[in-house]
């Protein structure tokens, strides 16, 4: 277990970088499985109003996530720092007032999911015929806050001792489960949209538990009671200002994204389940840029705390260069192949299957050609997350808001239905000006402290 702990404060930052990122995304490619599958299994099976049942939670099912992913990613780089500063005692003390902050939070959530998700639904004008599919959806998903807590939490432990290879192995291992229950559940015992949702996360509890037994393995993190107590509140406060900007960020992003969804929504269902199709393929997409900003977040994090902000500048510029080249190749792929990944997702009639598969090809092909620009918003704010400053990247996703909003809004008015897939790459591009200007600012800052603490 001691192996797969990694020092990234030595050695060369772009083989450091990569090879850190490759287990986290081929993990990352497991996960997606879990809602392609579920996608191709409830489009396939039950048909084009189940597929856009499954799109209309798509956004409030991804503020939670968000929520959950941004705390624990922000407790994370705090571990980071502590872990390449080679202060144990701290390490440990970091890790046990994040769990249980992260026990809180956890009920808190799960509780204002299941009081908001009907009215919230309601005023995205969820389609009639397919409202109560959504909000079962969302209700089962949102039972299992707790258990999605749990894992992002431990692969956040693991990712900032430089673990990246046992979430790969979580991943895997949930991927398989999820697939099996997802046709047992749905083709087998007829549970319909709540079986999908279902093996989710019953999946999501496997990955949890092993990756629970693989951190008790590892000896430097040998916990006491202590370490779960709350003594004062510096250490619960620092936390909480690394968790919370990131994880307020997400959900801003998200209501820029139901936004969006409003806008879908009156498009009609064929439409619905086109957007769907292809943003059941948004992850794929993401799935590299974002192992390389967890890459990111734990090399500038390490090295930062080594007093080490020459190799923080090395690592951007190799994490750019490997990032565009990335996103060039799956741009293409998607480009060229498709039409006949997105037909996996749809079923109906000839005619629903034609027009929902033009929506959506036309969605994924907008998508593609500006991947890149995609990829340098996660390398430029991941290495400011990584260097423990929240608030920029907040400010970012602030106006990645207001960008993917006004877009959805107004941009359909004046060239119509397709207009609407252009908030994303707009989003995107609002908030990369904003992280390159600000990560350049960051990184003298800390070469100024760096330099005067030397």
């Amino acid at each position: 277990m001691a192996a797969r702990i990694r020092n990234m404060t030595e050695g060369r930052p772009a083989s450091l970088i990569f090879t850190f990122a490759l287990p986290l995304m081929v993990g990352n490619v497991f996960q997606q499985l879990y809602t392609v599958v579920d996608t191709m299994v409830v489009g396939k099976a039950l048909g084009v109003g189940a597929l856009a049942a499954l799109g209309a939670a798509d956004w409030l099912n991804w503020m939670m996530l968000g929520i959950i992913q941004g705390l624990t990613q922000g407790f994370g780089i705090l571990m980071a720092q502590e872990f390449g500063a080679g202060r144990y005692d701290s390490l440990r003390k970091s890790i046990g007032i994040s769990a249980v902050l992260s026990l809180i939070s956890s009920f808190v959530l799960l509780s204002a999911g299941q009081l908001l998700a009907r009215p919230v639904l309601n005023i995205l004008q969820t389609p009639p015929d397919i409202l109560p599919d959504t909000l079962l959806y969302l209700r089962i998903m949102y039972l299992g806050v707790p258990v999605v807590t749990a894992y992002n939490l431990l692969a956040s432990i693991l990712r900032s001792l430089g673990d990246g290879k046992t979430p790969l192995h979580a991943m895997i291992a949930a991927a398989v489960i999820n697939i099996g229950l997802d046709l047992l559940f749905v083709l087998v015992f007829g549970f319909g949209i709540a079986g999908a949702a279902a093996a989710t996360l019953i999946a999501q509890l496997a990955s949890s538990l092993f990756c629970l037994y693989h951190i008790r393995k590892i000896e430097l993190l040998s916990f006491t009671a202590s370490d779960f107590c709350i003594t004062d509140r510096q250490l619960p406060l620092r936390l909480l200002m690394l968790g919370f900007p990131m994880a307020f960020q997400n959900a801003i992003i998200s209501v820029g994204g139901m936004i969006v969804q409003f806008v879908v929504n009156g498009f009609g269902v064929i439409f619905i389940a086109g957007f769907t199709a292809t943003n059941k393929l948004y992850g794929v997409l993401e799935v590299a840029a974002t192992s390389y900003g967890y890459s990111m977040v734990t090399y500038a994090g390490q090295n930062l705390g080594a007093g080490r902000t020459d190799r923080i500048r090395k690592g951007v510029k190799s994490a750019v260069l490997i990032a565009l080249l990335t996103s060039l190749v799956i741009a293409m792929l998607m480009l060229f192949a498709g039409k006949t990944i997105l037909g996996c997702f749809i079923s109906g009639t000839p005619q629903q299957y034609q027009q929902t598969l033009e929506i959506a090809y036309y969605y994924l092909s907008v998508m593609s050609v500006c991947l890149p620009i995609l990829y340098i918003l996660h390398i430029t704010r991941s290495a400011i997350q990584g260097m423990g400053n929240t608030v920029l990247p907040l400010v970012s996703g602030i106006a990645e808001f207001v960008m993917r909003a006004v877009t959805a809004v107004f941009l359909p008015m004046v060239i119509g239905e397709n207009g609407i897939f252009y908030a994303e790459i707009m989003a995107w591009t609002g908030a990369t000006i904003i992280l390159v200007i600000s990560y350049f600012a960051v990184i003298r800052k800390a070469e100024r402290i760096s330099g005067r603490s030397a």
